[in-house]
């Protein structure tokens, strides 16, 4: 491919909205040009002012934290998008094939060969509190732009609660984060991510008696059921992302812990 600059001016104009940055970076290292991004250099920053930063098109396929989205139709030059998901939006996306769908993008370059050339990439997330958790997340040392979106296994308000709340134990359940990773984590975000936090959350430090709202509105029921499926051994984000979906219809609610947990195994056999 050609110089850098030249890659990440392209503009690709079928029904998309504008105004988004680049970034130019390796897997793990710090971006170049964002200025969100606290451990950004004091040099002018190198902003593209066309780039994509919002995708509309009908969802074609999902496949190992990859996407394809049309966008327009065959008859008019219908362009096919490969974009990155995190782990939890690609869980979300499942049952949306051949719908459209509307992903809010990030543009970054991908170092080949040690840095000898660059791939550009395209993120999608749901919402632009997503995005903005992700962008800041990767301000963690060792943390990349495609490492951190394999570690986003859960809600972005989850894993902004578990950060807040000191919780290393959730943290280290996400993929790819250890115990090392998990304390650098809460050390340089802990303070940062207040905005991120919803009633989405599963606040681990609660009381039993807490009626601080939990994911899906489930509340003590949600907790209730999250300490059965670990205590059954099940994987702690797998166990939250069952309660969600089974937790998901408000018109449908468990009677109890053992029916919302009666639910979730009806989920976990595909029935």
């Amino acid at each position: 491919m050609g110089g850098t600059d030249k890659t990440c001016s392209e503009v690709l104009s079928v029904r998309i909205d504008t105004n988004a940055r680049t970034l130019t970076s390796s897997e793990d290292s710090a971006c170049q040009c964002h200025p969100f991004l606290s451990n950004a250099p004091a040099s002018p920053p190198r902003y593209h002012s066309r780039m994509i930063a919002r995708i509309h098109g009908l969802l074609q396929s999902i496949s190992h934290g990859t996407a394809i989205v049309r966008v327009g139709s065959l008859e008019q030059g219908a362009l096919d998008y490969e974009l990155l998901l995190p782990a939890f939006v690609e869980s979300r996306l499942g049952g949306s094939i051949n719908q459209n769908v509307s992903l809010f993008t990030f543009h970054f370059l991908e170092s080949q060969g040690q840095g000898s050339s660059f791939l550009p990439r395209l993120a999608g997330f749901l919402t632009q509190d997503d995005l903005r958790f992700y962008i800041l997340f990767t301000t963690v040392k060792g943390i990349g732009y495609k490492r951190a979106l394999r570690a986003m296994a859960l809600e972005t308000a989850q894993i902004a609660g578990a950060i807040a709340d000191r919780d290393e134990k959730l943290l280290q359940s996400l993929p790819e984060v250890g115990k090392r990773t998990a304390e650098t984590i809460i050390v340089t975000l802990r303070g940062k991510v207040d905005g991120f936090v919803s009633a989405a959350t599963y606040g681990a430090a609660a009381g039993a008696g807490s009626a601080k709202p939990q994911a899906g509105g489930g509340g003590k029921l949600a907790r209730e059921a999250l300490e059965a499926l670990l205590a059954l051994g099940e994987n702690r984000v797998q166990a939250i992302q069952w309660i969600d979906e089974a937790l998901r219809d408000p018109e449908d609610r468990p009677r109890d812990a053992s029916d919302l947990i009666n639910r979730i195994y009806r989920i976990k056999a595909g029935v």
